[in-house]
């Protein structure tokens, strides 16, 4: 589809509890992103899909996924792209630049942040982003820095 001038899909904004985890997973994969992310749990990427309020899809002109938009927004302050995935054949066709206009038309007054995946840093300059120098990620299980360690039961009880 790259190169024409009239798209053969649309996108829209969807509840992430009605897509197809299978859909999904394969966009994932064909996109790069599946790298990058958990795409072996499929809980847990169930979880991720409905667990974000906004959801943007593209599908081609039979209906079938071909890229999505997976954010956290207040609709306010902030939205945060969590994943922005295009399968792999129709990257550089417009695609992914619809995703982020329908994410920002469903959140005009929120600035969009996102952390990019290595291959993508290029992409997002050439969009209209700004690169922030002061995002900071904290792993799951990372202890923050002078916490309290939480307490640990004793599995011996003396009277």
């Amino acid at each position: 589809m790259s190169g024409k001038t009239e798209r053969d899909w649309k996108t829209e904004r969807v509840d992430g509890r009605d897509l197809d985890l299978d859909e999904v997973l394969e966009v994932y994969h064909s996109s790069g992103l599946g790298e990058r992310r958990p795409v072996g749990d499929r809980a847990r990427m169930a979880a991720m899909v409905r667990g974000a309020n906004l959801v943007v899809v593209a599908r081609d002109a039979d209906g079938a996924l071909i890229g999505i938009a997976r954010s956290v927004s207040d609709f306010s302050y902030v939205t945060y792209l969590s994943d922005i995935a295009v399968a792999g054949r129709l990257q550089r066709s417009g695609v992914g630049l619809a995703l982020l206009e329908e994410t920002r038309r469903q959140a005009p007054d929120a600035k969009v942040v996102l952390l990019s995946a290595p291959a993508a840093a290029g992409y997002y300059p050439r969009v209209g982003f700004t690169r922030h120098e002061s995002a900071w990620v904290l792993a799951p299980g990372q202890p923050l820095a002078g916490s309290r360690p939480e307490p640990q039961e004793d599995p011996v009880t003396r009277p």
